[in-house]
């Protein structure tokens, strides 16, 4: 069975001392499947594990990073247990003892915004596209909020929510969304530099250091996470969002 996340773990000649974990579910534009979300899981606790590791780099293949939840699956299991696993998956990202980047390229929707906002340091192209759409579509980015909302100025999360608007990789820096924004071509080496900052970090400094910078972030996800994990269920099964959902399904056929 071919995998939907690719483990790179260990030392390698161009990134020394980062495990690289590379999203590559092209039938659904890398949405966050029960088994690509599990396959990422088992790649960030072997990375963790691994002493020869330092650094989680978190980059996609194809021309979508992540498109969020995997509705297919949302619609036959319950939005509630997909917006959880969204909550879990931004914990397990957050409280990781180790440095997580994300290299971000093409487009980036939904759930896949609140993965980039988990990570602790995330390098965007500058002509990625961002953007909550939830908002055309009677729902509200909840899950999300608890990683993004942190990262963004009041006014310009006021904006992206209400709007659902689309915004580049650049805007997204600008906001606090992202760490830095580079054109795509100089986008790897941007992450190999960052990267090699990184892992002159002390093993202990780099664990505690990023405990100190998330645990505000770790303390939203537990207080609020599941009670916006229901806000996301039940804006879900409305009929107002199932009525806006099919009139955008119609308009893309």
């Amino acid at each position: 069975m071919t995998e939907l996340v690719h483990h790179l773990t260990g030392p390698t000649a161009e990134l020394p001392g980062v495990a690289s974990l590379v999203l590559d579910s092209p039938h659904n534009r890398n949405a966050l499947s029960r088994r690509l979300v599990g396959e990422l899981y088992d790649g960030l606790a072997a990375a963790e594990a691994d002493q020869d590791v330092a650094v989680v780099l978190l980059r996609a293949e194809g021309r979508t990073f992540c498109s969020g939840a995997d509705l297919s699956e949302a619609s036959e299991d319950g939005m509630e247990e997909a917006a959880a696993v969204l909550v879990e998956l931004q914990r397990r990202i957050v409280t990781l003892a180790k440095p997580v980047v994300a290299r971000v390229h093409g487009n980036v929707r939904a759930g896949g915004i609140g993965v980039v906002a988990a990570c602790d340091v995330a390098l965007s192209a500058d002509d990625a596209t961002y953007a909550f759409t939830e908002v055309r579509l009677g729902l509200t980015p909840a899950a999300i909020s608890l990683t993004v909302l942190p990262r963004m100025s009041d006014r310009a999360a006021a904006l992206s929510f209400l709007t659902g608007e689309v915004f580049t990789g650049r805007e997204a820096a600008d906001t606090g969304l992202v760490t830095r924004a580079a054109p795509e071509g100089d986008l790897d080496d941007e992450v190999a530099r960052v990267c090699a900052a990184l892992v002159q970090g002390h093993p202990q400094g780099l664990r505690e250091t990023k405990r100190l910078l998330g645990r505000h972030l770790a303390e939203r996800i537990e207080a609020q996470g599941p009670e916006l994990a229901a806000l996301s269920a039940r804006l879900f099964g409305s009929e107002e969002a199932r009525a806006a959902m099919r009139a955008f399904l119609q308009r893309r056929r």
